[in-house]
């Protein structure tokens, strides 16, 4: 009898969908360190304010957060390090080609645990919204939240 995994983790970046809209989504697989992997599965990283950047034909995530693991003793990893993402050379040229037009950029969207305990990062090449368009987002969001409201009370 096969047991139930436990649920996995998923670390999300909510200010990417209030700040881009999304081009193009990408999963990518991360370079880490042991007690790295451990503090993922533990839920404590954090995406806020991280980028992600093509450099001599590799893509690298900057300013992730990743918290010290607490049992690391002196072989502890640096919270805030660069780490390497792995992609296939397609995918990375046509990064590397996207990213170079004004107004792309790469932002990592979700870091997660698959289903074989291997950490994953969902990024996606972005084009930054204006304030226009997030008030019409803010506005479409309020009037479905009403329309559900309406339809739970008439029913």
């Amino acid at each position: 009898m096969k047991q139930k995994k436990s649920p996995t983790v998923q670390i999300k970046n909510r200010r990417a969908q209030f700040d881009y809209h999304i081009v193009k989504r990408f999963t990518a697989g991360l370079v880490l360190y042991g007690t790295e992997i451990k503090s993922i599965r533990a839920g404590k990283a954090g995406l806020a304010d991280t980028y992600c950047l093509v450099q001599n034909g590799e893509v690298w995530v900057k300013n992730m957060y990743i918290a010290e693991y607490a049992f690391g003793s002196f072989r502890n990893h640096i919270p805030l390090r660069e780490r390497k993402l792995l992609l296939n050379r397609r995918e990375i040229r046509e990064l590397a080609n996207e990213a170079k037009s004004p107004g792309i950029t790469i932002v990592p969207l979700l870091l997660y645990i698959n289903e074989k305990g291997l950490a994953k990062l969902d990024i996606a090449l972005c084009r930054g919204k204006h304030d226009y368009d997030k008030r019409q987002g803010i506005k479409e969001r309020e009037a479905k939240r009403e329309m559900q409201r309406t339809f739970h009370r008439n029913y």
